[in-house]
């Protein structure tokens, strides 16, 4: 763990403090182009679900969730309407020991207190019980775990492009061979490519992108039974059941899960 006590003067004094908590909303959709930070940035959503990309994966957030980017993460967001959430960055410095990967994690009640209080600061921290909010963050950031809201991407410039249409609509329902014609690859080497560079088969790979899809439907209020046939599963059983094995709960118990208040 960082001492930030003793580094708030070092990080304020270079003019770079160690966190920074801002509140961030806009009316429309939002969507950034391809960039980085010099700092971490941990990002929260409020409404809506936000999808963000890089070129090693794709995750998306759900209100109930922030997503870590370390520093100089290359990345690129969209919501999925009105934006409104929340970010911490987080100096260089203090990112040694937080994860060096990009990964979604939960909004623990105390994170999102300490997130609360941070926001309404406006001036770096430099108390000592500034100090021991920005802590907390960072502990919070460190230790909570990944949620499966993750989808690796490809490295192959030919399969990537299978994989970002398949992430652009999901339901698409092309066969694997099609697929491959499509992208002029051989399917044999689609098949044994995507499990090299994504540690899934190209069936699993797909079947992730579907549950990731359905989430955002459902937080956008769309009834589970839609949500299954639209998406191309043959019984509503069939994807309660494959929900279920992925995050753990139902689509309607997922659902019932409380949303982060505003900071």
């Amino acid at each position: 763990m960082i001492d930030v006590l003793s580094a708030l003067s070092q990080f304020t004094t270079c003019g770079n403090p160690v966190i920074l908590a801002v509140r961030q909303e806009q009316a429309e959709r939002r969507q950034t182009e391809r960039h980085s930070h010099e700092q971490g940035q941990l990002l929260g959503s409020l409404q809506g679900v936000v999808s963000v990309g890089t070129d090693q994966g794709h995750w998306i957030v759900p209100p109930v969730n922030a997503v870590w980017l370390p520093p100089h993460a290359e990345h690129w967001l969209t919501s999925s309407g009105a934006f409104r959430g929340w970010s911490v960055y987080v100096a260089k410095e203090a990112c040694a020991t937080l994860p060096n990967s990009v990964r979604v994690i939960s909004h623990s009640g105390l994170l999102r207190e300490a997130v609360a209080r941070a926001a309404t600061w406006k001036d770096p921290p430099s108390t000592q019980a500034q100090g021991h909010i920005a802590g907390v963050i960072l502990d919070e950031i460190a230790s909570t775990p990944e949620e499966p809201f993750s989808l690796p991407m490809p490295l192959d410039p030919r399969l990537q492009k299978i994989a970002r249409a398949l992430v652009d609509d999901p339901s698409e329902r092309r066969p694997m061979k099609a697929w491959a014609a499509w992208a002029g690859v051989a399917p044999r080497t689609l098949s044994r490519r995507f499990v090299l560079e994504t540690g899934l088969t190209f069936t699993v790979w797909r079947q992730r992108s579907l549950l990731l899809r359905s989430v955002e439907m459902l937080i956008e209020g769309r009834p589970v039974t839609t949500v299954a046939f639209d998406l191309g599963y043959e019984t509503v059983s069939s994807f309660i059941d494959l929900f279920r094995e992925h995050f753990g709960t139902t689509p309607g118990r997922y659902l019932k899960r409380p949303s982060a208040p505003c900071p």
